[in-house]
Formats: C-alpha cells, sequence, structure tokens
C-alpha cells in the first residue's frame, strides 16, 4: 500500500467512530465499524450534510438501536428509505416527530390497526411506545437527501442494516420479522424461518395497501406469534399526544 492510501485510510478512519450505541448493540456490531465500507459510508454521509440537508439529523440515525437494545428485540419492522419531508424522519421507520402529519403508509396502519386489533386511531405518527416494548423499527438505508427518495440508496447502508438482520436472527429466542413489499422480502433469505417467524404482505403504502395489506391482519399474527414463544403481546395503542 502507498502512501497516499495509508493516508486516505487514516483520513476516513478518524471520521467515523463508532455510532453511539447501547453496548450490547455495540458487541453485536462491533466488527462492521471495523470493515473498509464504514469509514466510506460516514465519509459520503457527512459530505452529504455539508452540501445541504440530509434527514433524519444526526443525533437521530441510531435512534432505534437507541430506543430497542439488541437483548430486548421480540419484533423486526423493516423499512427501506427515511422520509424526506422536512422534521419527519427522527430515526424510526414509518414514524414521525410530534406534531408531523400521519404519512399515507402509516395512516393505512393505523386503520388496518383498528379493523385487526381494535386500536383507535391516534392524533400522531410517534411510534417511540412501540420502540419501548421491543420493536426494532429500522430502515434499510438510515439517510436520506432532503426531498430525494432513495438518495443515499447503495452507499454502505444496506451492507450495515444486512449485518443487524444477521445479528437478530442469531438470537436464540424468536423474533418476529415483519416484511411488508418487496423490497423487505428481498430479505427474507438473511432470516431462520425454522426459528423465527415471518410476517409478510404488500407494502401499506396507498400503491398497494388495497391490494393485500388491508385485512391481512399482521398485528394480531404478530401477537399471536409472541404469545405462542411465550412473550407478551405488543400494546400497539399509539397515546394521543
Amino acid at each position: 500500500m502507498d502512501t497516499l492510501s495509508l493516508f486516505e485510510e487514516d483520513t476516513l478512519s478518524s471520521i467515523a467512530p463508532p455510532p453511539p450505541l447501547p453496548e450490547d448493540w455495540q458487541a453485536a456490531l462491533g466488527g462492521e465499524f471495523q470493515k473498509p465500507y464504514w469509514p466510506k459510508l460516514q465519509e459520503f454521509v457527512a459530505e452529504q450534510r455539508q452540501l445541504g440537508k440530509v434527514y433524519p439529523p444526526e443525533e437521530d440515525v441510531f435512534s432505534a438501536f437507541q430506543l430497542t437494545p439488541y437483548g430486548e428485540v421480540r419484533v423486526f419492522l423493516l423499512g427501506q428509505d427515511p422520509y424526506h419531508g422536512a422534521g419527519q424522519a427522527h430515526g424510526l421507520c414509518f414514524s414521525v416527530r410530534p406534531g408531523i402529519e400521519t404519512p399515507p403508509s402509516l395512516w393505512n396502519m393505523y386503520k388496518e390497526l383498528r379493523e385487526d386489533v381494535g386500536c383507535q386511531v391516534p392524533n400522531n405518527g410517534f411510534l417511540v411506545p412501540w420502540a419501548k416494548q421491543g420493536v426494532l423499527m429500522l430502515n434499510a438505508v438510515l439517510t436520506v437527501r432532503a426531498h430525494e427518495a432513495n438518495s443515499h440508496k447503495g452507499k454502505g447502508w444496506e451492507t450495515f442494516t444486512d449485518a443487524v438482520i444477521k445479528q437478530v436472527n442469531a438470537k436464540p429466542e424468536p423474533v418476529v420479522f415483519v416484511l411488508w413489499g418487496g423490497y423487505a422480502q428481498k430479505k427474507l433469505p438473511l432470516i431462520d424461518t425454522s426459528r423465527h417467524i415471518v410476517v409478510q404482505s404488500v407494502h401499506p403504502s396507498p400503491l398497494s395497501a388495497r391490494n393485500g395489506f388491508f385485512g391481512s391482519r399482521p398485528f394480531s399474527q404478530i401477537n399471536a406469534a409472541l404469545r405462542a414463544s411465550g412473550g407478551a403481546e405488543i400494546d400497539w395503542q399509539i397515546p394521543n399526544l
């Protein structure tokens, strides 16, 4: 390796410290931060933040891990890409901050929740109560340029989140993986379906919800799977704020 390459590698490493994860996630994922893709990914995101607005804010990128420690993961809800509108994304797939209008996909989730388990539709889209009960809500890509969906696709986040899926799959106790839509269902080969439960259907977006999401009863399926493995059900009711 020449001197320039060594310098470039040191520069990348200096701007890519491990993210602020709980200790058990650090233990599970620490090896990822030593791999070549990680500093390159962090350099890309840092450059994007210098060029313009990137969502979610830097302090919220890893909030799914902070709210749901590795040892507490019981349900894994996989999204694709963060919301790219102002003030929406805060690090949990499908969730938006208090005071932000409920997005269409989440609105459809609430409709199905009402029909499936009788939940009242709340006045907000802040899903943190689910995360605190062991629902890991993670997008496959963790950052996005403002108003440009999928703009950070293929830059390395998928390598990291695939590693997350593999680590959750390695948990000895059963986990319920929720895969909505074709993108999420491509991750099925990473899951040992002989040990874990998979709940899947079309995506709840307005483009597809009427083609199989409505009536799929995913929330009661998840709770039935949790009961069958001796775990507590998720209280799906999001409180009004």
